[in-house]
């Protein structure tokens, strides 16, 4: 018998669109994340215990990219778009059941938010904004960690992380405490792996605004910051 599981919750982030996310949870420290649950687990109980946890994994659906049918073989973006790898080799939105697996860092669990109830303020997740969660747990070091593991292809992928360069007239536009992450996932290069023109012009919402970026060499350059709200 096949049970059909439906969302427990949601996250709220800085990031309407998928363009733009860091391609792995925890790249990115400062970004931050709230898990806000639906009614029917909104319940403070279910998070007694979660308190003495530094870590959690989110279980999640990637909404954006819901596949009608899938294929045995997907190209990682790392790998330049081209080179195919089998589906269970990657963690391509592109899967059978899309769902997404992430571990995230606990700021802070509320118990009784003014406005949503129990809430888990998160740090390092690579979710949009109202991404679906279908299960939260927690992180258990003595059984997830495991730091002889080997990486298969993704360990030989070069370093691509890029200079990044803020005007200040840019700058002052984003929020100061949102900067940090701004230049870390602009540093993270969120270009598409098949797309490397020089001095063409991309785009992505981050924090209510549309930030525009060109790449030249290995430096990008923010061309532009206007606000979607």
């Amino acid at each position: 018998m096949i049970h059909e599981i439906t969302p427990i919750a949601h996250i709220h982030t800085e990031f309407s669109s998928k363009f733009g996310i860091p391609r792995q949870s925890g790249l990115v420290e400062e970004l931050k994340g709230t898990i806000i649950f639906e009614p029917e687990y909104c319940d403070p109980q279910a998070l007694r215990g979660l308190d003495g946890f530094s870590h959690i994994w989110l279980i999640w659906l990637f909404s954006e990219s819901v596949c009608r049918e899938w294929s045995p073989t997907v190209r990682p973006p790392r790998l330049g778009g081209n080179t195919r790898m089998g589906v269970f080799a990657t963690r391509s939105p592109f899967r059978p059941n899309s769902l997404g697996l992430s571990s995230v860092r606990i700021e802070h669990v509320e118990e009784n938010h003014p406005k949503y109830g129990p809430v888990i303020q998160v740090a390092g997740a690579d979710l949009m904004d109202g991404t679906p969660i279908f299960d939260i747990k927690p992180y258990v070091p003595q059984a997830d960690s495991h730091p002889q593991a080997l990486g298969g292809f993704s360990a030989n992928v070069a370093d691509y992380r890029l200079q990044v360069e803020i005007p200040e007239n840019w700058l002052w536009q984003i929020p100061e405490e949102k900067q940090e992450a701004l230049k870390k996932v602009l540093a993270e290069d969120p270009r598409p792996a098949y797309q490397k023109e020089a001095g063409r012009v991309y785009g992505f919402s981050f924090a209510g605004r549309e930030i525009r970026f060109q790449v030249n060499g290995n430096v990008l350059t923010v061309c532009g910051v206007e606000k979607t709200w």
